[in-house]
């Protein structure tokens, strides 16, 4: 497996920059209306619902988008970790078409990773768009490099990885965000880009990464065991799939 060190050091120099406006990007998201099914863990769908049905008090106001990007010291970590994301995609990928989408979600993931801890809320605003630019992108990168294959496997991606998040949402809506599932698909065609493996290996982390994970913060009594976002441990595992997939593919192949 190749690692491309000319093409980390650019895409980090571009992470950084991208992440500075990471505040920004939280800051112009609208608050958003009551969605059911968005907050996460105990207080999952309806909260109006759950509380006429006496199953659970209202949970308290979520946190503003403008508050969230005045966080002190928010920027300079955001640049830090996109730029550390966009090293380690660079790295693996290298000089690919497939880099442009896997670049755009890694300002975006880094985005929705703080609002999700903080609110325990994925924007549809910012997760909707990121649809049709990662779809654009990987139709784009399928053209140059004439792999046609690849654009067939971003979209059993998004049918694998979004069905998956949608049925155990349709199952269990209170253990589960909605927003996770609208997450699971941009990130089921990025990886179903780069093959089955990158995208099994990247779900399959998520999930492990959220279990554990979970439960190591609950146990430290920095989240509710009941309600933690798993936003972040969905990006993670995406991330995990991009580096770890090709490693994944050999052992198996």
């Amino acid at each position: 497996m190749v690692w491309h060190l000319a093409t980390a050091v650019a895409a980090g120099f571009y992470g950084v920059l991208a992440g500075l406006l990471v505040p920004e990007i939280i800051r112009r998201i609208p608050e958003p209306e009551a969605e059911p099914g968005d907050a996460h863990g105990s207080h999952a769908g309806s909260e109006a619902g759950q509380a006429h049905a006496g199953e659970a008090p209202p949970r308290e106001a979520k946190e503003a988008y403008a508050d969230i990007a005045r966080v002190r010291g928010l920027r300079t970590g955001a640049a830090l970790a996109t730029g550390a994301v966009a090293v380690l995609l660079g790295a693996r990928v290298g000089w690919r078409p497939e880099l442009s989408f896997l670049l755009y979600l890694a300002p975006v993931g880094v985005a929705l990773a703080v609002i999700d801890w903080r609110t325990r809320l994925l924007p549809t605003r910012l997760i909707a768009p990121s649809y049709g630019v990662v779809a654009v992108l990987a139709v784009l990168s399928a053209w140059a490099d004439r792999d046609w294959h690849a654009l067939e496997t971003a979209g059993w991606g998004w049918l694998v990885s979004g069905g998956t998040f949608l049925l155990l949402w349709l199952v269990y809506p209170r253990g589960m965000g909605y927003g996770d599932v609208r997450l699971s698909g941009v990130l089921g065609i990025a990886l179903g880009y780069l093959g089955w493996a990158p995208m099994l290996t990247g779900v399959y982390a998520g999930f492990l990464l959220g279990g554990f994970g979970g439960l190591l913060l609950s146990l430290l009594r920095v989240v509710d065991r009941k309600a933690y976002p798993f936003g972040p441990f969905m990006l993670l595992g995406a991330l995990a799939g991009v580096l770890l997939g090709p490693y994944v593919a050999a052992w198996y192949g």
